[in-house]
């Protein structure tokens, strides 16, 4: 294997591989399987994603990404994975502290300051509040947003008794949602206005720790609904607490990332597990 230089970020408990490929040293079709690689947990770098940093398509912004979900899907967007991107784009040398980037989603503007960054989201779209999905003969009431990636939002008051794992499966393969699916995002809101928010990712299958676009589509639906008023502080199940200002149908997720480390893959880390004990 060539060796490959990365940045390992976190950003509210997301945990991303980030790789300058201006050279195009990975091809469009080695992304998936390198991230499922990569990705794995105890036996690889470990990640919940794989960010590739690649030239931008119009020449006037810093780069463009494609973004890996631990399984090898491709993602259009993540808030958490945008800061660290933005970040790691600035202290590379690919551009200075205000910058617009390129996702599958459309151009992203982000702002780094040291290790706190801002970015400013696609705009909310297709927005559906009290949808009523029947689930195994029970009905339960969900919110939708795109923000970026799609995300439904369900208000609970015991957010630590939800079954977050099944209940989100569930919801996210529920036929409303395909053929993409969603992110679903369990939402308690906090006295004094805030949001504390539990969030099943697709593509990871399973809890996060954070989800950046999942805060911001809480943020949204709440204020849709007038449960809170923006700004909002969103508290992720990881602890950190982001902020999501919105100005008019503008989406705004702050808050801090960090560098991890630098490193070089060695081939054994995309070698196949063994078992053993």
């Amino acid at each position: 294997m060539r060796e490959i230089f990365f940045v390992k970020m976190q950003a509210s408990g997301n945990d991303f591989i980030l790789i300058k490929n201006f050279e195009g040293r990975i091809s469009p079709s080695e992304g998936p399987e390198l991230a499922r690689r990569l990705c794995r947990r105890r036996v690889s770098v470990g990640a919940d994603g794989l960010i590739l940093i690649e030239p931008p398509k119009n020449p006037r912004n810093a780069f463009s990404w494609r973004f890996f979900n631990a399984d090898g899907s491709e993602a259009e967007m993540c808030g958490n994975g945008g800061r660290c991107a933005a970040r790691f784009a600035v202290e590379e040398g690919i551009s200075g502290p205000r910058l617009t980037f390129e996702t599958l989603a459309g151009e992203i503007r982000a702002e780094v300051k040291g290790q706190r960054v801002k970015v400013e989201l696609t705009p909310p779209r297709d927005l559906r509040l009290d949808l009523d999905l029947s689930l195994s003969g029970e009905t339960l009431r969900v919110h939708f947003v795109n923000t970026g990636v799609p995300h439904a939002v369900v208000l609970v008051e015991d957010l630590e008794g939800v079954a977050v794992e099944e209940l989100g499966r569930r919801i996210r393969f529920h036929e409303s949602f395909a053929p993409a699916g969603a992110n679903v995002n369990f939402v308690k809101v906090l006295p004094g206005g805030g949001l504390s928010v539990r969030t099943y990712e697709r593509g990871v299958e399973g809890e996060t720790l954070a989800c950046g676009t999942g805060a911001s589509a809480a943020a949204y639906v709440a204020v849709k609904l007038g449960l809170v008023s923006a700004p909002v502080s969103v508290r992720t199940r990881g602890g950190e607490v982001l902020r999501v200002y919105l100005e008019d149908e503008r989406i705004f997720l702050e808050g801090e990332t960090r560098r991890i480390y630098r490193a070089f893959l060695h081939p054994e880390a995309l070698s196949d597990e063994k078992s053993g004990c």
